[in-house]
C-alpha cells in the first residue's frame, strides 16, 4: 500500500493506493463566574456536520459505515443522534485493539506490525474492512492517540488519522490535537465527518 501525503489548507492529507476535560471543545466561557450556567454542548459542531452530511447521503441514494478506534463509537453516535439516520446508516464497528482490528475489519497484522495501530496505513485498511464488511457505499474510520498516555516523540498524544473509502478512492487526513482525551475524541468525530462531507460535498458540488 502506497501513501502519498498532500499538503491542504495546513492538514496533512494522504491519498492512499494500492492494496473528563477542561479544554472540551465549546466549554470554554460556559460556566459564569460562581457555576450557575450549564456548559455548552461539546458535540454542536459534529451534530452539524453529521446533519449536512445525512442530507448529501440521503439524496444520493449512498449508505455510510464506520470503523473506529480511539473515538470508541462517538462517530457512530453523533450520526444516529440526527432523525431519520437509519435511511443511510448502516452500522459501525468499534475495534479497539489492534486484535479487533484484524479480526474484525482484516487490517493485516503485517501493517500493524509495520506501522502501528496509529497510522495512516492502517486507517485506511479500517476504512476499507469497513466497506467490505457491511452493506455501505462509504466508509469512515479513525484511530489515534486520545491521551492523556499512550504518546511518544514519534507519535505524541493527540495525534489522529481519519480515513473514508468508497465513491472515489481512499483518502487519509493526519491531525494533531492539543487537548485533554475528551477533547481530542471530539476533535477526532469532527474531522472524520468533516472529511465524509468534503468528499461527498466535492462530487456533488455542493
Amino acid at each position: 500500500m502506497a501513501v502519498h501525503a498532500v499538503d491542504r489548507a495546513g492538514e496533512d492529507v494522504w491519498h492512499v493506493t494500492g492494496s473528563g476535560d477542561a479544554d472540551t471543545p465549546g466549554a470554554a466561557g460556559s460556566e459564569a463566574a460562581g457555576g450557575g450556567a450549564p456548559e455548552a454542548d461539546p458535540l454542536v459542531l459534529a451534530r452539524q456536520i453529521a446533519g449536512r452530511l445525512q442530507s448529501i447521503c440521503v439524496s444520493r441514494g449512498l449508505r455510510l459505515a464506520t470503523a473506529e478506534s480511539c473515538t470508541g463509537g462517538l462517530v457512530g453516535h453523533v450520526v444516529t443522534e440526527q432523525p431519520g439516520s437509519s435511511a443511510y446508516y448502516v452500522g459501525g464497528a468499534v475495534t479497539y485493539s489492534d486484535e479487533m482490528k484484524a479480526r474484525v475489519l482484516d487490517v493485516p497484522e503485517a501493517t500493524l506490525r509495520a506501522h502501528g495501530a496509529v497510522s495512516a496505513q492502517v486507517a485506511a485498511a479500517m476504512a476499507a474492512g469497513a466497506l467490505r464488511g457491511f452493506p455501505a457505499d462509504v466508509a469512515l474510520s479513525v484511530t489515534g492517540i486520545a491521551g492523556p498516555d499512550g504518546g511518544s516523540d514519534a507519535k505524541p498524544v493527540g495525534l489522529t488519522y481519519v480515513a473514508i473509502a468508497g465513491v472515489a478512492g481512499t483518502e487519509v487526513r493526519r491531525h494533531l490535537w492539543h487537548g485533554g482525551r475528551s477533547a481530542n475524541k471530539v476533535r477526532s468525530a469532527e474531522a472524520a465527518l468533516q472529511l465524509a462531507l468534503d468528499r461527498l460535498g466535492e462530487e456533488t458540488g455542493a
